[in-house]
């Protein structure tokens, strides 16, 4: 079953990198009490999430964080040290939460897996950006395919929260 707007996440652990290495982070400490943007990409450094869909979310994060939200995440089913690199990479990590779903764990309890099997990525995320607040989803807007970042993309979560 596919999560909607007004349900609350599935409890589920994810991983951070740490100055102290990996840790676990469950999703009622990422969330509880808070309002994030939360984006899914089907892979760090591919090139639709590499190249736009990141790129969108980093060059909006200020006027995001304007509207009352809290924290900017982005979660893939790549492991922590490869989340961390993205990180490093793209110069987001002071502006985005990095969140490694490596088991695509959390993508399976959302309801929102991509079989990337074909192409040698096994079961990814669908991309999608929610609006989590408390933990409740408040918005949801998820791609028809995983080549495109339209609706789900920094400017279109932008246009929602300034009610456009």
């Amino acid at each position: 079953m596919t999560i909607n707007v007004g349900d609350r996440l599935p409890q589920s652990t994810l991983r951070i990198m740490t100055p102290d290495g990996p840790a676990a982070k469950t999703t009622d400490e990422i969330f509880a009490g808070r309002k994030v943007v939360l984006f899914a990409v089907p892979g760090a450094f591919t090139p639709t999430c590499h190249r736009n869909h990141l790129p969108g979310f980093l060059a909006k994060a200020d006027e995001i964080k304007a509207k009352g939200v809290d924290a900017i995440a982005v979660v893939a089913t790549n492991d922590v040290f490869v989340m961390n690199a993205w990180a490093k990479d793209t110069g987001a990590a002071d502006k985005i939460e990095f969140l490694s779903d490596g088991n695509a764990d959390f993508a399976k309890a959302l309801g929102l897996t991509l079989d990337g099997s074909g192409f040698g990525l096994g079961t990814r995320f669908q991309r999608f950006s929610m609006l989590v607040n408390d933990g409740v989803v408040e918005r949801l807007a998820v791609e028809e395919g995983p080549g495109k970042a339209e609706v789900s993309g920094a400017d279109a979560l932008l246009a929602h929260l300034t009610g456009a």
